[in-house]
């Protein structure tokens, strides 16, 4: 018979809800998701490493177990939805902007930016009507339960939903669902997914987060052995021995329950209780120390916290409500800069991304407007020195334009009237005497080359010895121009003329991008100095010598040069004062 025995008790009698154990967490053994096609399903799988772990269920359990990770999450979902979506042209398209507010709710895209950030994509649920020729609604829908279909000829064209991918049964059925432009004609419902393109990833993209997430690991394993030192007691607070001999089971059960009767309490007391044959035989305890645990487990919380950081991007803590060694008072301006910084390199790319996919499914109901997320950040920390246009500093500060504003709103800044005329002038030329003008029409030019012309070259619209060329009439000379048509009437009372080819060589180089939708170019030969201009490009066909009328030109071979087929008019004279439609 054994000389003692050893019982552990504790008198805290409500339930535990952790048990003790310990885990080893290996950083250096984590993998990148694993992408599975089996030839027995018609879906992919989406697994992690070796564990062969959903991925997704992984990911939500990381933002569940690790402040650090959720803290990042939540913080960035929010600052890229912001105040929500808006249209920087809603007031000068408000039929397309109160039609695109009826397709969803907001909760709906909240709920989008939050899986694309935390899952890495997102969906949306793409409703039509009956006869499949517009979008109803949109609704979001949930990522984690979505699985794409193996590929054919190169393209994913449906995912299978199940609600649980992890418990699935040989016997369920997953729904499957196409993707947008995919579904036949009987298919009212399909899935927009928004997915970032990532090398060697296809049916799926990891987190832009992945690198760090073996840190959320840690810094959950850290936090939970902590919980159950606490929880089951650092040590006993008693060591009874009974130096008596060692009763049978029966007596010892009793003599515990005694012992938990008289020191038992709302908090629980733990004791260790020893039956010995006698005091020489009862059992020694020693404690195991960790040398410097303390400092040993701070530091691995403050490396599991930075790791999660900078795998999140995050330029500085303080921006999260994660409190930083430096002050917040005394270091204002280094907020500020960080701000501006995160907003750029970590926000602007999710939005960006979001409002590309949201442009497209509105564009099936014939829904264009100038997307954005209105920006959380102070407007003390938004960075408008550098911003050229009106409708960029709306979209920079969230704040509306007034009337008189978006009067204003094609308005060319003085950087890019000076810009556009140096490079004009370059392409143009003064008609030497050899030729004399035989024509002259006003046109509204709106045909596109992608050549890039020289001055000294001959326009493809020159034909029998007659050349083409356009001056920017009329002249005016109005102290109310604006900057640019002053330098452009200058140019043509210098008998300064273009080519097709340098007036559209300047559209396409993007040097006034600023005021087309999107900030995209827009044509400088149909819309010429911007909203409510009033001039026009005045056609002159010139021919050496001889002064003849255009009928005698044609009659002689000259081909007239194929431009619209719509009358000469000033933007002014245009619908919305020559407004640039969306699509430029």
């Amino acid at each position: 018979m054994a000389k003692n025995r050893v019982r552990l008790v504790s008198t805290n009698t409500q339930p535990k809800m952790y048990k003790n154990s310990t885990r080893l967490v290996n950083l250096s053994g984590y993998q990148s998701p694993e992408i599975v096609e089996d030839d027995r399903k018609d879906w992919v799988l989406y697994l992690t490493g070796d564990d062969r772990q959903d991925y997704f269920d992984s990911l939500i359990e990381k933002y569940l177990g690790s402040p650090t990770n959720a803290r990042c999450i939540n913080g960035i979902s929010d600052m890229i939805y912001g105040r929500g979506l808006e249209a920087s042209d809603s007031k000068e398209r408000p039929e397309m902007y109160a039609r695109m507010k009826l397709l969803y709710k907001p909760s709906c895209l909240r709920k989008l930016v939050n899986d694309y950030k935390l899952l890495g994509q997102g969906a949306l649920q793409v409703i039509y009507n009956k006869s499949k020729t517009a979008i109803t609604k949109i609704v979001h829908f949930p990522m984690e339960t979505l699985r794409a279909e193996k590929a054919k000829n190169g393209k994913c064209e449906a995912y299978y939903y199940h609600p649980k991918w992890s418990e699935i049964k040989t016997s369920d059925k997953p729904k499957r669902i196409p993707t947008f432009g995919n579904g036949g004609k009987n298919d009212l419902i399909e899935l927009y997914i928004f997915k970032p393109y990532k090398s060697g990833f296809y049916y799926y993209s990891p987190v832009d987060y992945n690198g760090c997430l073996q840190y959320a690991e840690l810094e959950e394993e850290v936090a939970n052995y902590h919980i159950n030192n606490i929880q089951n007691g650092l040590q006993p607070n008693l060591m009874i021995n009974f130096n008596n001999g060692i009763p049978n089971e029966e007596t010892q059960e009793l003599i515990e329950r005694r012992l938990m009767d008289k020191f038992g309490g709302s908090g629980g007391t733990k004791f260790m209780m020893q039956f010995n044959e006698s005091a020489e035989d009862a059992t020694t305890v020693e404690a195991i120390h960790l040398p410097d645990a303390h400092a040993q487990y701070q530091f691995l919380s403050d490396e599991a916290r930075e790791k999660i950081m900078l795998g999140h991007g995050i330029v500085s803590p303080i921006l999260l409500g994660i409190k930083d060694n430096t002050g917040f008072g005394n270091n204002a301006e280094e907020l500020r800069t960080a701000s501006i910084l995160m907003d750029n390199i970590v926000i602007r790319p999710f939005q960006q991304a979001i409002t590309d996919g949201l442009d497209e499914i509105f564009a099936f109901n014939d829904i264009a407007l100038n997307l954005y997320f209105v920006t959380l950040q102070p407007i003390e920390f938004t960075e408008l020195d550098n911003i050229a246009t009106k409708i960029k500093r709306e979209e920079e500060t969230g704040e509306k334009l007034s009337s008189q504003v978006q009067e204003e709103l094609c308005d060319l800044s003085d950087e890019e009237f000076d810009d556009i005329f140096d490079q004009l002038e370059e392409l143009g030329e003064v008609v030497s005497d050899d030729w004399e003008l035989v024509s002259s029409e006003q046109v509204d030019l709106a045909s596109v080359s992608e050549k890039d012309a020289k001055p000294s070259k001959t326009s493809s619209q020159d034909n029998k010895g007659y050349k083409v060329r356009y001056a920017y009439m009329p002249m005016r000379k109005s102290p109310n121009s604006r900057l640019f048509c002053k330098k452009m009437e200058s140019l043509t009372d210098r008998d300064i003329v273009f080519r097709m080819e340098d007036i559209n060589q300047m559209s396409f180089r993007g040097v006034n991008k600023e005021l087309g939708h999107n900030g995209k170019n827009y044509s400088l030969a149909k819309f010429k100095g911007g909203k409510n201009c009033h001039h026009f490009w005045e056609k002159r066909v010139y021919k050496k010598k001889q002064r003849v009328s255009e009928d005698e030109a044609l009659a002689e071979g000259y081909t007239a040069p194929k431009n619209p087929e719509e009358l000469p008019i000033r933007p002014v004279d245009m619908p919305n004062g020559g407004a640039y439609p969306t699509s430029n």
